[in-house]
């Protein structure tokens, strides 16, 4: 079975779900592409910005419900359902993995898919046949707990099972501009988003878990922390030393780096 990639994707608003854009476009590419040249998974596992605990856990439902963990948006978005089944063999091989790593592990039976995760994977696989489970992040511990996470969890995707970070690149909510075009962006988003990018590509991969102190603009790309930490949990999915691509690049309402990245 040749094995998958891991993957980082940029999930920005609820509203990518239904409005056209560069990045929504490109999911859906993504999601066949995978089908066509890979296959059908046998599993998906998402650590999403948008669950954040302190405790490492799984959602477990036999069938994912969707959240909608958000308010103010048009009605036909909570009109939206993405259910898929929940992914109980992936579930187990991870758990098994991370309690041999010497990690706590807990199950969340009642759980769903929040948008952060929902949103793209409905992009990339609209007929939600694939079992997938949702991972939570631990925000407090950092983003070198997030890369051990993954690099315990990198071994599955030998298995046929897809590992995926979601999150932003640059997530700064108060200063968007929602007339700005997907192909636009602030200077210090762009300045940000590039500095990822390089130090990724050089495996400056210290420089990237001090990212507070070394990256440009670090503060006004992540007033905090949950929407940058996906990416860690991507990378070491990917394994040691893993060939980097930055698969996608645009922008949502100028603040938002809708960057998307391959691992392995």
């Amino acid at each position: 079975m040749t094995a998958y990639p891991s993957l980082f994707v940029s999930h920005g608003s609820p509203m990518m779900a239904l409005e056209d854009s560069a990045a929504r476009r490109f999911l859906g590419e993504l999601g066949a592409r995978i089908l066509g040249e890979i296959g059908r998974p046998r599993g998906v596992l998402i650590a999403s910005a948008h669950w954040e605990a302190h405790e490492l856990a799984f959602t477990t439902a036999a069938k994912l419900p969707t959240i909608h963990d958000f308010g103010g948006f048009p009605r036909r978005l909570y009109e939206c359902r993405y259910e898929p089944p929940g992914a109980e063999e992936a579930v187990a091989k991870a758990a098994g993995l991370l309690q041999a790593a010497g990690m706590e592990v807990y199950g969340d039976p009642r759980r769903g898919l929040d948008h952060g995760a929902w949103v793209p994977l409905m992009l990339m696989f609209p007929d939600a046949d694939v079992p997938m489970a949702q991972i939570t992040i631990q925000t407090p511990l950092g983003p070198a707990h997030q890369i051990e996470v993954g690099r315990t969890l990198a071994p599955l995707r030998e298995e046929g099972i897809l590992i995926v970070g979601s999150g932003n690149i640059t997530h700064n909510l108060p200063e968007m501009d929602r007339q700005a075009p997907d192909s636009d962006a602030h200077d210090w988003v762009k300045e940000f988003s590039e500095w990822v990018k390089a130090a990724l590509d050089e495996g400056r991969i210290d420089d990237l878990v001090g990212w507070e102190a070394n990256a440009p603009h670090a503060r006004r790309s992540h007033p905090s922390d949950e929407h940058f930490l996906p990416l860690f949990t991507a990378l070491g999915a990917g394994g040691e030393g893993a060939k980097v691509e930055r698969i996608h690049t645009s922008y949502s309402y100028a603040s938002l780096a809708m960057d998307m990245y391959a691992f392995g």
